[in-house]
């Protein structure tokens, strides 16, 4: 039976919860999460604890924020003059928003003060400093993609799931 290893496209089934139970994402009811191992499409615990497993295996692992998204930093927090806001955004606090970086790459950030001076946005990811621990099967194993590469949501990015993620 094949294993899981670098190079091979994994399908699995998966629900994510945080420390007080609350799921923040899951596939019921959808494909499947596909990746292929060993190309950094995963936060490192999870691409850990699918090394070596064969389709049907089902795990349950916990991951500290060290094997997830990291711990929150007061660093990665950034100011924008208000001037260069366009007028007909509003900025409000807690509003979810896309920066774009000079390569056009989004990045999701949370507006977290809005003065007439500046808006402070977080860009820490959303899971950042939280215990996350992942129920999941191994439902395939294969060669080549089975899917089609989507936008959204993956274990290492959460910028299309509206906060939750895998």
């Amino acid at each position: 039976m094949e294993k899981v290893e670098n190079g091979l496209f994994v399908q699995v089934a998966y629900k994510g919860t945080l420390a007080d139970g609350e799921v923040f994402d899951s596939s019921e009811g959808r494909d499947p999460l596909e990746v292929q191992m060993g190309t950094g499409q995963l936060i490192p615990g999870f691409e850990a604890a699918l090394m070596d497993l064969t389709v049907g295996d089902k795990k349950t692992f916990t991951l500290g924020p060290e094997d997830a998204y990291g711990e929150r930093s007061d660093e990665h927090t950034m100011d924008f003059p208000a001037s260069d806001v366009p007028p007909e955004m509003n900025p409000q606090v807690g509003q979810a928003i896309a920066l774009s970086t000079p390569q056009g790459q989004q990045v999701p950030a949370v507006i977290i003060s809005v003065d007439d001076e500046k808006v402070t946005v977080d860009l820490n990811h959303p899971l950042a400093g939280k215990t996350l621990t992942f129920d999941i099967e191994v439902v395939g194993i294969t060669k080549e993609a089975t899917q089609q590469p989507a936008g959204g949501c993956s274990p290492s990015d959460c910028s299309g799931c509206g906060g939750g993620c895998h």
